[in-house]
């Protein structure tokens, strides 16, 4: 006999609503709390309370999981022995979509019950009978675009720059609010000159996107050539608020809204309004990509996932091992014709590897709380993935079953891929350096150099730095990716390589002094990174630092004592002029 509970008496139908209504308090808990965390952070700016709006971030990274967790575990005990009822979930799920037909984040509330339904089945694929794989709704058009913007005309460029700023209110005044208007406005009729183009008018959020230690007014002007994206940075300093930078190409404001950034804090009352604003100025970024950026990483993960079954459907191509050299604790698959790529955990690491597999796992959760700083590639983990077994290159499907048995598996013509991170694709640094010209391989090799810079004062130590580990995104920019070896820069123990105590301690193969587990050595980084000889004086000019212990121990240090250090997410060139009085110490 079936186990009794108090529902157990009750019609499938009613209980039914009673689950999807349970669900659907969930999934308010969850926007209230993520609401009310994401509304501190202007005052958290205004503060400068830098520590606070770090923790701030990271509550809001935990909360989907927690909220989730607590309501799988309510969800079971109200079903009890029908909680694996296909019936009832199809009534739920139907239930559920009326509960969120009139809410403003429906396409968010679908990928919570799909969450809810995938703990609980742990379904292989997808079952579009008690998940939503396609949305139930359209996304309705934009009715009232002055709740997500402000249309600006240009009577005086000075004067509609002057409205713009104003509108931000805040609590803190501006170090030099005349002179920042005057900047900006000279920015903009210098750039209109430049493009010989004429300002329709300019929309701007009315909110403003908030990160790290800087503010972000977005926005699109409008001009006889079509959409230019708008970003401004403020930034606080000595005397109060000043405008850092101006953006205004499409490559500078995607790389604010990149995969490899931590997400933005902003308050908007319809995300996919919002989305569609984002990608009318950066039409080659991803709908996934974008509302990853904006804190809603769990409905990216599911736009990306429809993205690629979309793909799968229009394409004929098979995966294949991606480029780039093998390595030894994951084995990564791509597509040619979809950006992403696939990165399996093998099932054994081959010496000197002493990782574990939990280890790999644990380097990822790692990354996902963590100030990425432009530089780490950020993973969405997907389980019980399936794809058909023609969509598998022969060498590529006999490798994963020899190196990754336990999580990859061919049942009735499928492959079932147990678990997965999917990231954007990028070219391996090494591959991008044998074809790259003379000008463009040193520009790289700065920015490589700098790319562990600014991991390092995020309190990042990327471990292994050989450049097939480093990867360079479409707009240039070096990133990180391989994780097995990662770890917290204050936990390392940066040593200066001691001297030989005699000529046979020098020839010795073995070292004639005792190295800890944490202990590294910057002096030998060069014999590690593999830079090719016609880089490698180019990095030594600019990044010469990184092999002297002074820079880590220092580092450290400045880590130690709590500070946190700004990284700026675009070009020098892009900043205004400010007197040395303003800017931040």
């Amino acid at each position: 006999m079936p186990p009794t509970s108090p529902t157990s008496r009750l019609t499938d139908s009613r209980l039914a609503n009673l689950a999807a209504r349970q669900i659907f308090d969930g999934f308010g808990r969850y926007c209230r709390r993520f609401r009310e965390i994401t509304c501190q952070a202007q005052r958290r700016f205004e503060m400068q309370a830098w520590h606070a709006q770090r923790a701030d971030t990271l509550e809001r990274l935990n909360l989907y999981r927690q909220i989730v967790d607590r309501t799988v575990i309510m969800v079971q005990e109200l079903l009890a022995h029908r909680q694996q009822n296909k019936v009832v979930w199809m009534s739920m799920k139907a239930v559920y979509s009326g509960l969120i037909a009139e809410r403003s984040d429906w396409e968010l509330a679908e990928t919570f019950f799909n969450s809810i339904t995938r703990r609980i089945f742990t379904t292989v694929g997808v079952d579009p009978q008690i998940e939503f794989v396609d949305p139930d709704f359209d996304l309705p058009q934009l009715t009232d675009p002055q709740a997500l913007y402000t249309a600006y005309y240009p009577d005086k460029l000075e004067e509609m720059v002057h409205q713009i700023l104003q509108a931000c209110n805040l609590a803190v005044p501006f170090a030099d609010f005349a002179g920042d208007c005057c900047q900006i406005s000279q920015r903009l009729a210098q750039f209109l000159s430049e493009n010989q183009t004429s300002l329709y008018r300019i929309d701007v959020v009315n909110t403003l996107f908030y990160r790290g230690k800087g503010a972000y007014l977005v926005g699109r002007i409008y001009t006889p050539q079509g959409l230019v994206p708008l970003a401004v940075v403020l930034l606080q300093g000595k005397k109060g608020i000043f405008i850092d930078a101006v953006l205004l190409d499409a490559n500078s404001v995607s790389i604010l809204f990149s995969f490899a950034r931590s997400y933005f804090h902003v308050i908007v009352e319809r995300p996919s309004d919002l989305v569609r604003f984002i990608h009318s100025i950066l039409p080659r970024k991803r709908i996934a990509e974008i509302y990853i950026s904006l804190g809603y990483n769990k409905h990216g993960k599911t736009e990306l996932y429809r993205d690629l079954l979309n793909h799968l459907k229009q394409s004929e191509a098979q995966f294949e091992i991606a480029p780039g050299q093998r390595g030894m604790v994951m084995i990564v698959y791509s597509l040619p014709d979809f950006d992403v790529v696939f990165k399996l955990i093998k099932d054994r690491f081959a010496p000197p590897k002493k990782t574990t597999r939990q280890d790999v796992i644990n380097n990822y959760e790692m990354v996902f709380r963590h100030d990425r700083a432009g530089r780490l590639v950020d993973a969405q983990s997907f389980e019980f993935l399936e794809f058909k077994y023609g969509r598998f290159i022969p060498e590529l499907l006999a490798e994963l079953l020899e190196v990754a048995a336990n999580t990859v598996q061919v049942e009735d013509q499928t492959v079932v891929v147990r678990h997965a991170y999917v990231e954007r694709q990028v070219m391996p640094l090494d591959l991008f350096l044998q074809t790259a010209d003379e000008a463009t391989a040193n520009r790289i090799i700065i920015d490589y150099g700098q790319a562990i810079k600014d991991m390092a004062v995020t309190n990042i130590f990327a471990g292994d730095m050989l450049l097939k580990n480093f990867g360079v995104t479409r707009h240039e920019r070096v990133v990180f990716y391989d994780y097995d070896e990662l770890r917290p820069l204050t936990e390392c123990n940066f040593r200066k390589f001691p001297q030989a105590m005699s000529y046979e301690d020098e020839l010795s193969a073995e070292p004639w002094f005792h190295i800890g587990e944490r202990d590294v050595f910057p002096e030998e980084f060069l014999h590690f990174m593999g830079l090719p000889s016609q880089v490698k004086e180019t990095f030594l000019a600019h990044h010469n630092d990184l092999l002297d212990v002074t820079f880590w121990q220092q580092t450290q240090q400045r880590l130690e004592a709590g500070e946190i250090i700004t990284i700026r997410p675009y070009l020098d060139e892009h900043r205004l002029p400010q007197p040395s009085d303003t800017l931040d110490s």
